[in-house]
């Protein structure tokens, strides 16, 4: 039987249900997150949009396109929670916030992308594998 993950926005607006297993989890510390999310970084579960449905009956997700990159950012209209990411850099995937989530997941964050454009004023003391410059994505 497949593993099935639920979460939603701060307003409930928007839901989604994930069928696991997922792909990965990161935390991303990209510029483009921390300016998306307001934050020191976010993190990401990633899934096969294929496993990913949308609760949305108020078709309140909207999607933001990046132009430069063709990235695109879903956040519920109704509240502004930042819900999730698709580019054409990661064909085929969907990536949600890990907060947004109900509750635990199949797995632990795994390592911290995009390293290299950490904030100073955070610290981390999780010992996590940690990719400096990977391929700019968002």
């Amino acid at each position: 039987m497949p593993l099935s993950f639920s979460g939603h926005c701060l307003c409930g607006a928007v839901g989604f249900r994930a069928q696991g297993p997922s792909l990965w989890m990161a935390h991303c510390h990209c510029q483009r997150c921390q300016r998306a999310h307001g934050a020191a970084f976010v993190t990401w579960v990633g899934w096969t949009t294929a496993q990913v449905t949308w609760q949305d009956p108020q078709q309140a997700l909207h999607w933001y396109l990046a132009e430069a990159t063709g990235a695109e950012r879903g956040f519920c209209r109704h509240c502004g929670s930042p819900m999730a990411f698709r580019s054409p850099r990661y064909p085929g995937e969907l990536h949600l916030a890990r907060a947004l989530f109900d509750g635990p997941l199949d797995r632990p964050p795994e390592s911290h992308a995009f390293h290299a454009s950490h904030v100073d004023w955070v610290h981390v003391a999780e010992e996590l594998p940690v990719d400096e410059d990977p391929p700019e994505a968002s």
